[in-house]
Order: structure tokens, then sequence, then C-alpha cells
């Protein structure tokens, strides 16, 4: 094994051991490295960088940007090692990767789009009974859709009521307490599924119709239709609200609350950070900027800080 070679192995071995997955970093790495001699290079340089960056002309600038962040994180740690090694700057590409726009659920259209997941005619007579139960699941706790999906039997303590997500986004298993009105439905379905497919502490808690682990692609192929089914999406819409906003929402919902009740958010941002799995609590500082409501709230907050300082300084 050449230097290079065994640097990325290392690399890839420190990171994982971080909690970070890095499934697309060590193909992208390893692709790099074969260009690299395929090149006769053994040192990483900006140039070398951003051509292989380009490589494929038909590609979106937003891979190219992907492509040579991937390098770039690896020469930052090469260059340690080698010296001889170009760390590519950043902005070297314009293309500037843009977080998708929050959808900001509300209460109202909440509740619509779980009856219309119930009421909804299937062939399947627990599907209705699925779906209502994962969109409320995502709604009222926040989790990531491939967490919920994963969910177990036997991650649902039901005597303290609470779920244990294992195996998340970066590998870090934690709890989440349920609401006792939430542990009713779960309950609900779960007396359901048994009903038809007998308890299996090793089976999944959410299931399709033949009793197995539900398929992405599927739920959201049945949210897309639920959500144009009561005016979410128009028709022929591309675009619109996500799964993934139950997230946001309830991330700006529990930020909110602490506002109104005179907590200091900033303060509690770790508990929050815990709860929702992040590996920083910088990647929970984003959902400050969530809302005009929430913008709003912080604001208050503040005026009530400068009138505090005003008035002890006089």
């Amino acid at each position: 094994m050449n230097p290079l070679a065994k640097g990325i192995r290392d690399y890839l071995a420190l990171r994982r051991g971080l909690g970070f997955k890095l499934v697309r970093h060590e193909a992208g790495l390893k692709e790099f490295a074969s260009f690299l001699a395929r090149k006769r290079s053994s040192h990483i340089t900006v140039a070398l960088a951003l051509e292989r960056a380009t490589q494929h002309a038909q590609q979106q600038p937003a891979e190219w940007t992907a492509r040579l962040c991937v390098v770039r994180g690896f020469a930052r740690y090469w260059s340690a090692t080698d010296p001889l090694t170009e760390v590519p700057p950043l902005g070297l590409l314009p293309y500037r990767p843009a977080r998708a726009q929050p959808y900001f659920y509300s209460d109202h259209e909440i509740r619509k789009l779980l009856r219309a997941a119930k009421t909804r005619p299937s062939i399947d007579p627990l599907r209705p009974c699925t779906y209502h139960c994962l969109f409320g699941l995502l709604a009222v706790t926040g989790l990531r859709l491939g967490e919920a999906l994963g969910l177990r039997l036997g991650d649902m303590d039901w005597s303290e009521g609470i779920l244990t997500i294992r195996g998340a986004k970066f590998g870090k298993s934690r709890l989440v307490p349920l609401h006792t009105s939430t542990c009713k439905v779960l309950a609900d379905y779960a007396k359901r599924r048994d009903e038809r497919f007998g308890a299996r502490a090793e089976g999944y808690f959410l299931v399709n119709l033949n009793g197995n682990r539900l398929d992405k692609g599927e739920v959201h192929r049945a949210f897309y239709l639920l959500s144009r089914q009561i005016g979410l999406r128009a028709v022929d819409a591309s675009r619109g609200p996500r799964l993934h906003d139950f997230r946001h929402r309830f991330a700006v919902e529990t930020l909110l609350r602490w506002y109104r009740n005179g907590e200091d958010p900033k303060r509690r941002l770790p508990i929050l950070s815990t709860y929702l799995g992040h590996a920083h609590v910088t990647d929970t500082y984003w959902y400050l900027t969530g809302t005009p409501e929430l913008l709003g709230a912080a604001n208050k907050r503040l005026e009530k800080r400068w009138e505090a300082l005003n008035a002890g300084s006089r």
C-alpha cells in the first residue's frame, strides 16, 4: 500500500471514529488516488484537485463542488504528513450549495395530513394506520425519517415512554421521551400490527403490507400524494413541503416555547441538539433563524435585556 492510500485509510478511520459514516468520501478519495496515479503524481496539488473535480463537463456545478470538498478535507489532514500537499482554497468553484428553505407547518395542516393518511382507502387495512402513525411521530418528535423507519419493536420502552434511536446519522444512539398521548397512538398501532403479523422482538415497528421495513421512496410518494390531496402541494408541483420540515418545525416550536417561558434558548440549545441527534451544537444554531415568529421572539428578548441594562445604568 502506497503512502497516499494508507493516508486515506487512516483519515477515514479517524473520521469514522468521530461518528461520521463517509460512504461517499471513501469512494471519492479512492477515485482521486487513482486519478493521481494516472497523472503520475504522488502529491495533491490545487490544479490536479480542480481538474479531477471538473472532469465531467456534463455534471452539475454542485457535483464539482462536492467532489472538491471531499479532496479538500483530506488534503488538510494529509498536509501535516506531506508538506508538498496543496490544500484547495474555499470558493475555488463558484457554486455555493444552499439549504432548502424549510416549510413551517401549521397545526391545522398537520391535522389535515394525519386525517387524510388515516382515511385514505387502501387494499392493506394496516397501511392507513401506518402512515398516520409515521407522520404523527415525525411531527411530535422531530425524528429523521430514516430513524423512524429504522425503529424496531424492542426500541420502545412502554413503561417509561421512551424511544431508543440506534445507529442514527452520526452512529450515536440516543433516548427520546414521548408524551403519553403519543405512546397511546403507538400502542394502538402496535396492537393492530401484532394482530396481523405477530409480535417479533427483532421486527420493525412500522411495517409495509408484508410486515417488513417501510421503503423510503414509497413513504415519500405517499406523502406527496396526500400533500396534493389536501392542498399542501399543487397537483403539478415538483417542489413543496417535505417530510424533513417536520423536524424543522419541532425545533422551532421548542425554541419558541423557551422564549415564551422566559428561558434563554442559547443556554438550553445543547439539550435540543442532543435530542435531535446533532453531532455539534452549531448544527442546531441554524434553527435560530428559522421563522419570522422565532426572530420576533428573539428580538423581544433582546429588547428586554437592553431595557434592563439601561435601567441599571441610570
